[in-house]
């Protein structure tokens, strides 16, 4: 497919591509090149504050991992099952 570069550096990305991503308007794009293509991604952008809180969950995660206080399971049945216990 083509697409023309406008005014302002502008491009429409093809309806078909949009809908076979599931991109709507306000949608984030990352845009960058590589190796003489233009290459875009779609991105799912988040607060600061939640990706700090998430950070420091997981570090509490990887502590209590090593610690060996955090119980570990083979598969979402032994979850489960160690749930059902409780």
């Amino acid at each position: 497919m083509l697409a023309e570069l406008r005014t302002k550096s502008q491009i429409t990305i093809p309806k078909s591509i949009v809908l076979s991503l599931g991109l709507s308007e306000g949608d984030k794009l990352e845009i960058y090149e590589k190796d003489g293509m233009i290459c875009m991604s779609p991105v799912a952008v988040y607060p600061k504050h939640y990706v700090e809180e998430l950070q420091s969950e997981i570090a509490d995660l990887k502590k209590r991992i090593d610690e060996g206080k955090q119980p570990m399971f083979t598969s979402a049945d032994a979850l489960f099952d160690a749930l059902e216990d409780d």
